[in-house]
């Protein structure tokens, strides 16, 4: 049982609680409490060594990864974070000021988004770190964007380039915060996600949701030159560069479908409000639920996948 099909099986019963806007199933929890005007987003994750990071990973760059995940996924409902809990778990023989430099790293990214970390948990991990961090956010009402609004005709796009996690992206990522608010402001944005799991994947979770299928387009996927180096340096062994940037995972990148009627007004919109990050349009939704990549010779069906928990 891989990681989505245990996610399915443990959130069969949906929630029940009148509070709940959005539950399992996209990037955020989406929460009404009352608050005029806003709603609020709830998010957690985990970052755990020999997973996310190494033993010789730099401590700051390990909590700041913590934090920058879940900020990602803020930013992929077009929210704001606010406040954040942290629960780290530690080996008996932890060195202080390894966890005090982890620290150190996710306070100034904190710091950066403006998010107060209020509290936590401390508690005995066997053999490795483990750090958790639950964060709470806000969206103005009505302005979420989830999994689940695409439709045939949108056209795909995705922000930055992909395929560089592991040359160190995964560790320095940027969460696309204020592209993400200043997209759902400007634009009717159908459907939004972050790329977590790579870009074979993570699209398919669009289109599950939406009930639709799509074409992408193999020669516009924006293959960064981290992911051609790996592929020129460790040829033939290593994957060709198109398909890391299609199943590497972790670019934390933005992926969101609008009308296609409005494609060329947004990217004219986009040069001048964030010229130094590239947007490209890479396919578009159609009926029916095939994921297809079209290249010299046609169109296929995309066999590749992103990252999976204990597949």
């Amino acid at each position: 049982m891989n990681e989505f099909e245990l996610i399915a099986r443990l959130t069969q019963s949906p929630p029940t609680n009148a509070a709940v806007v959005t539950g399992p199933g996209d990037d955020c929890a989406v929460l009404d409490l009352g608050q005029p005007g806003q709603l609020i987003l709830f998010k957690t994750d985990a970052v755990v060594e020999g997973i996310h990071f190494t033993r010789e990973t730099p401590p700051e760059k390990i909590g700041r990864k913590a934090l920058a995940r879940c900020l990602s996924d803020i930013a992929a409902m077009a929210g704001t974070p606010v406040a954040a809990l942290v629960t780290l778990a530690l080996p008996t023989n932890f060195d202080p000021e390894f966890v005090a430099r982890v620290y150190a790293g996710l306070n100034a990214l904190a710091t950066q988004h403006h998010v107060a970390v209020v509290g936590g948990e401390t508690t005995t991990n066997p053999d490795r770190l483990l750090l958790s961090v639950a964060l709470l956010g806000q969206v103005p009402r009505g302005r979420q964007v989830l999994r689940s609004g695409a439709q045939p005709g949108d056209a795909i796009f995705v922000t930055g380039e992909l395929g560089g996690s592991r040359a160190g992206k995964h560790l320095d990522f940027e969460p696309r915060l204020t592209e993400a608010r200043w997209l759902a402001g400007h634009f009717q944005l159908h459907a939004m996600l972050d790329l977590s799991d790579g870009l074979a994947g993570d699209l398919r979770h669009i289109l599950d949701a939406s009930q639709v299928g799509a074409e992408i387009l193999k020669s516009a996927i924006p293959v960064s030159p981290a992911a051609k180096l790996q592929a020129r340096t460790h040829a033939p062994a290593h994957r060709p560069a198109a398909l890391a940037a299609l199943t590497d995972g972790e670019d934390f990148e933005l992926l969101f479908t609008l009308a296609s009627r409005d494609a060329v007004k947004l990217l004219d919109a986009w040069k001048k409000a964030f010229s130094g990050l590239k947007l490209t349009c890479i396919g578009k939704i159609i009926p029916g639920s095939a994921l297809l990549l079209r290249d010299k010779t046609g169109s296929h069906p995309l066999a590749a996948h992103g990252y999976v928990h204990f597949a």
